[in-house]
């Protein structure tokens, strides 16, 4: 039975959705999920990937059906069909990917197909007033007449709720807001969240790091493969059962301990340049180590990895493997060598979203399934299968489109790619980035293997508590620059690495 912590309160919710179901072919994606949400709460919604959390919000949204359930609104029965039903209803949802015309003003897209005015004239002069109003009550420090294509990541985000708010949306739904936000963006987030909750808006907050779900929520709400398990007061439950609820099973640490012998230096960078954010910068990793690069978004983490693998031109610099010189012009160089890079936007940079896992797998190492100029299916098909056994990609079939895939199947998938090519250096650029607890323990197991085997790993992570569980070492960078480096990994804390990353 499902754990449910009820509040003191008796009166309706504002939100409550009843026994929602949904299938699609051969896949139960909800089977009967309660969900409950007060005036001026935040909710956490929390689960693995394909554990039904966006089915339920694009059900919530009016973005797809469901295929029984009731929701209600203040008590009252309140059936939505489509986005147009859940904005009347007071409900704004905003994904991952922004609904945002990049052409048009802020203003235009605040009142996109709600515009001000008699007849067919729109009052702009009415909508630059009430546009200025709701930024300034939101804190924005760009024009109303901004084009959003010319706004960052954070600012977008605003827009998005400014838009929910000039639709006067009581419930609030923000999925993985604050994954491409820097920490200080982030934080402002927070504070806008709180700000609403304080004015009754009723907010589901959708995100892998538990750490943002114990600082900003009130209540968390788990869901596994498409059923509610549990509904805890967020400063009552321990980490260790929120991570039980979501995976359905123990797990001794988030980050697994392992025993390797350190070898020799295998992966040397000595006084690397390249564009404005690469100033110098000289590192080592040995044999059978996880080096951690860390620093704040900007420092030059990113550009560092680019360069090595030659995704971008370096202007100087030496890169050597096992004490040989390379000569790194792009990155099919970098792979004959041996270095592999998965990078930090899988999406855009790491996948061919439109093809298959099977010709995304293959990408890398086509010329080892390859004979003659044609491609022998029956090898290419073996190894997948292999791999795809050894990592457990939850894949339906090879020849199902990769972007149908979770992101932490879609992370696996580009680690089953450098497997079969044996690179000897691995670089992950946040890699567990957008991904569940259960999926980043078996990305950490996979890593910790390969370090095993005497692979060299250069982890780029922004999460620090992933930083302090998984490196052997510790540089940090500061402004393009090697800013420290920590050996004594046990006694660090978050707090040091930060003091490095700032200075």
């Amino acid at each position: 039975m499902p754990t449910v912590t009820h509040s003191a309160s008796t009166a309706a919710p504002l939100l409550a959705m009843h026994a929602i179901a949904k299938s699609y072919p051969g896949v139960q994606a909800l089977g009967g999920v309660n969900l409950e949400l007060a005036a001026g709460e935040v909710l956490a919604l929390l689960g693995e990937n394909g554990a039904g959390k966006s089915t339920l919000i694009k059900i919530l949204g009016g973005a797809v059906p469901a295929d029984a359930g009731s929701i209600a609104i203040d008590g009252r029965d309140c059936p939505i069909a489509n986005p147009a039903d859940a904005a009347r209803a007071g409900v704004a949802v905003i994904y991952q990917e922004f609904n945002l015309v990049p052409a048009l003003s802020v203003r235009d897209n605040l009142f996109l197909g709600r515009e001000r005015g008699l007849a067919r004239w729109i009052d702009q002069q009415e909508e630059s007033r009430a546009a200025r109003s709701i930024l300034d009550r939101l804190g924005a420090r760009f024009s109303a007449e901004t084009r959003c294509a010319r706004l960052s990541v954070a600012e977008q985000q605003l827009v998005e709720i400014a838009k929910a708010l000039v639709r006067e949306a009581r419930v609030l739904v923000l999925d993985e807001p604050t994954a491409p936000l820097t920490p200080q963006e982030t934080q402002a987030l927070f504070r806008l969240l709180v700000e609403l909750k304080q004015q009754g808006i009723g907010i589901i907050f959708i995100s892998h790091r538990l750490d943002e779900i114990y600082e900003l929520s009130d209540r968390v709400t788990v869901l596994r493969d498409g059923r509610h398990v549990a509904t805890h007061l967020t400063r009552d439950v321990p980490r260790q059962r929120l991570i039980e609820d979501m995976v359905g099973r123990p797990l001794e640490s988030e980050f697994p301990k392992r025993d390797v012998t350190i070898g020799e230096m295998r992966l040397v960078v000595e006084d690397l340049w390249a564009g404005s954010r690469v100033r110098g910068v000289s590192l080592g990793v040995r044999r059978g180590e996880i080096l951690a690069l860390t620093g704040l978004v900007g420092s030059g983490r990113t550009e560092t990895a680019r360069a090595i693998f030659g995704a971008d031109p370096r202007a100087r610099g030496r890169i050597l493997l096992d004490g040989r010189e390379l000569s790194i012009r792009s990155p099919r160089d970098a792979l004959a060598a041996g270095i592999g890079l998965l990078v930090e936007d899988r999406k855009r940079q790491g996948l061919v979203l439109g093809r298959s896992a099977l010709e995304n797998f293959s990408l890398a190492g086509l010329e080892r399934f390859s004979r003659a100029g044609f491609v022998r299916q029956r090898a290419e098909r073996a190894a997948f299968d292999r791999r795809r056994l050894q990592l457990r990609i939850k894949v339906a079939r090879p020849e199902q489109a990769v972007a149908t895939l979770s992101g932490g199947n879609q992370q696996k998938l580009i680690l089953a790619r450098w497997l079969e090519v044996d690179c000897q250096v691995l670089i992950f650029d946040e890699p567990t980035r957008g991904i569940d607890v259960g999926a980043k323990y078996e990305i950490y197991l996979l890593m910790n293997e390969m370090a095993a085997q005497g692979k060299a790993i250069l982890m780029i992570s922004s999460e620090l508590p992933e930083v302090l569980g998984m490196a052997d070492r510790i540089v940090v960078m500061h402004e393009g620059r090697i800013a420290g480096e920590i050996t004594d990994v046990r006694s660090a804390t978050q707090q040091s690495i930060m003091e490095l990353a700032v200075r």
